[in-house]
C-alpha cells in the first residue's frame, strides 16, 4: 500500500476561493508562520466589491495587505496581539487591539462571543487518510476551525506535519488553494552583553528538573545558552524557537520530569528557522496543542517547578509590569504572560521571572517610579515575583511597597537610581534608604 495519499481534493484558484467571503463578514486568519499568505493577498485585492469584513487573528508574518490605508472602508482589523506589521494600523486608528489573555482566545471563538462566518488556513499536505495539520500553529487556530461556517486552506507542502490536536481531514475545507513558499523563518541575532548577563541570571534561578516556558527572542535565547549544563529540563510553553534546539540535542532537554505529557514537548506554536520547521516536522516528541489547554493554569501548575521566563516594557517601583503598550501606544499584546506567571507561581517550586534590560538603546530608564500615562498594566503588582535585569535578581515576593522599590533600584541602571531614589520619596512617599 502506497504511503503517500493520491490527491483527493480539488484546488481552486486564490480569488475562487476568497469568493465565498461577503461584506459584513467575521474572517479568522491563521497564526504566525503558519499565515496563509496567498489567500490574505487575494483577499486584499477584493477591496473595491467588499464593505466591513471583520478580520481577527492573533500575530500574522508577512505584509499584511489587508490592514493599509487603501483597504480601510473594506476591512477593519481586530489584532488579539499587534506585531510589528499592523502597529502603525492600529496605533492610526484604522485597525483595533482586543486585550485578551491568550488562554481566553479558544473561548471568544467557540462561545459566538466573535462569531466566525470563515477562517483561512495554511496547512500540511493531507496523509494517505485525507488528515492535514495545522503544521506549526495550533494555539487559537483550532478553535476557529471548529466554530467557522466555512473554512479555506492553502495546502503547503513546506508546512511541517506536527502531532497534536491540529488534525484536520480535507473534507472539512470547503475551498482549497495548492501553493508552494517557504515559511517565513526568524532569525534572532546572537545576544549582546546585556542580553548574556540577563540570561545568565535567568539560568541561575533554573533548577535541574525544571519545566520551563519561554518567548522569542534575544533574552530567552541568552537563558537557554547559559543552561547548557542544566539537567533533565522539560518544556511546556505557549511558544518556542531554535533556542531549544540545542540543549535537546545535547540531552539537556529531557522532559522526565514532567507531570503532563512526560517526554514530550508541548507547546501552542512555533517560529524560527528551517533547521526548527525540519525538527518539528512529524516529530513524535513534539506535541503542538489547543492554546485554551497549553496555557490553562490548572495544567501548567501540574508540572514541577515550572519557571516562566517573559519580558517586559517597563515596570514601576511598585512591581507593575507593563509588557503590552509604550503609554497609549500599543505595542503589542497580553498574550499568555499572565497565564504562566500564575502558573508558575502555583506550581511547586515554581518561579515566575519578568526580564528586561535597565534601559532602553536611548538610555532611557525601563524601570520607573510609575508607568507612563496609559500604559497597560499585563501582570499586576501582586502576581509578580522574580524581576530582573542585568544588574541583577529581585525577589518581590512578599516584600512590602517600600521593600519592593528599594530591590527595584539596586537593578535600575546605576544612571538612573539616584534619581529614582527621590522620586520613590517625592512622589510614592517610599524612603528606600
Amino acid at each position: 500500500m502506497s504511503s503517500v495519499t493520491s490527491k483527493k481534493y480539488t484546488p481552486v484558484s486564490p480569488a475562487e476561493a476568497v469568493s465565498i467571503i461577503k461584506s459584513g463578514h467575521h474572517v479568522f486568519m491563521h497564526t504566525a508562520a503558519a499565515t496563509p499568505q496567498v489567500l490574505a493577498k487575494a483577499l486584499a485585492e477584493r477591496t473595491d466589491e467588499l464593505k466591513d469584513v471583520q478580520i481577527y487573528h492573533m500575530h500574522v508574518e508577512g505584509d499584511a495587505p489587508y490592514a493599509g490605508e487603501e483597504c480601510s472602508d473594506s476591512f477593519r482589523v481586530n489584532n488579539m496581539f499587534v506585531g510589528k506589521n499592523l502597529r502603525r494600523a492600529v496605533n492610526e486608528g484604522r485597525a483595533d487591539f482586543i486585550p485578551i489573555f491568550f488562554s481566553e482566545v479558544p473561548y471568544l471563538l467557540k462561545s459566538r462571543i466573535i462569531d466566525l462566518d470563515v477562517a483561512m488556513f495554511q496547512v500540511s499536505p493531507p496523509d494517505r487518510n485525507g488528515f492535514c495539520t495545522l503544521g506549526v500553529s495550533v494555539d487559537t487556530s483550532l478553535a476557529a476551525a471548529q466554530s467557522a461556517k466555512c473554512l479555506i486552506a492553502e495546502i503547503n507542502p513546506n508546512m511541517p506535519r506536527t502531532m497534536g490536536d491540529g488534525n484536520i481531514h480535507i473534507s472539512r475545507f470547503d475551498k482549497v488553494v495548492d501553493v508552494d513558499y517557504p515559511l517565513p523563518t526568524l532569525e534572532v541575532p546572537p545576544p549582546n552583553d546585556v542580553e548574556t548577563r540577563i540570561g545568565q541570571h535567568i539560568a541561575s534561578l533554573v533548577e535541574d528538573g525544571a519545566t520551563l516556558q519561554m518567548g522569542i527572542g534575544a533574552i530567552p535565547n541568552a537563558a537557554l545558552m547559559a543552561m547548557k549544563d542544566h539537567k533533565e529540563l522539560g518544556i511546556h510553553t505557549e511558544m518556542f524557537s531554535d533556542g531549544i534546539l540545542d540543549l535537546f540535542e545535547k540531552g539537556v532537554i529531557t522532559n522526565e520530569h514532567k507531570e503532563k505529557h512526560r517526554h514530550h514537548i508541548v507547546t501552542g506554536f512555533m517560529t524560527g528557522s528551517k533547521r526548527l520547521y525540519d525538527f518539528v516536522n512529524d516529530n513524535p516528541i513534539v506535541r503542538v496543542l489547543d492554546i485554551e489547554y497549553v496555557n490553562d493554569t490548572a495544567v501548567i501548575r501540574q508540572n514541577p517547578k515550572v519557571t516562566a521566563i517573559n519580558s517586559a516594557i517597563e515596570i514601576d517601583l511598585t512591581g507593575q509590569v507593563c509588557a503590552d503598550s509604550i503609554g497609549t501606544r500599543i505595542f503589542s499584546g497580553v498574550g499568555g504572560q499572565m497565564d504562566f506567571i500564575r502558573g508558575a507561581s502555583l506550581s511547586k517550586g515554581g518561579k515566575p521571572i519578568i526580564a528586561l534590560p535597565s534601559a532602553t538603546n536611548k538610555g532611557i530608564s525601563r524601570i520607573e517610579s510609575m508607568l507612563k500615562p496609559g500604559a497597560g498594566v499585563v501582570t499586576t503588582r501582586a502576581h509578580v515575583q522574580y524581576v530582573v535585569t542585568e544588574y541583577g535578581i529581585a525577589n518581590l515576593y512578599g516584600q512590602n511597597l517600600r521593600k519592593r522599590a528599594k530591590m527595584l533600584i539596586n537593578i535600575a541602571h546605576p544612571d538612573h537610581r539616584e534619581r529614582l531614589e527621590k522620586e520613590a520619596f517625592e512622589q510614592l512617599n517610599l524612603k528606600t534608604w
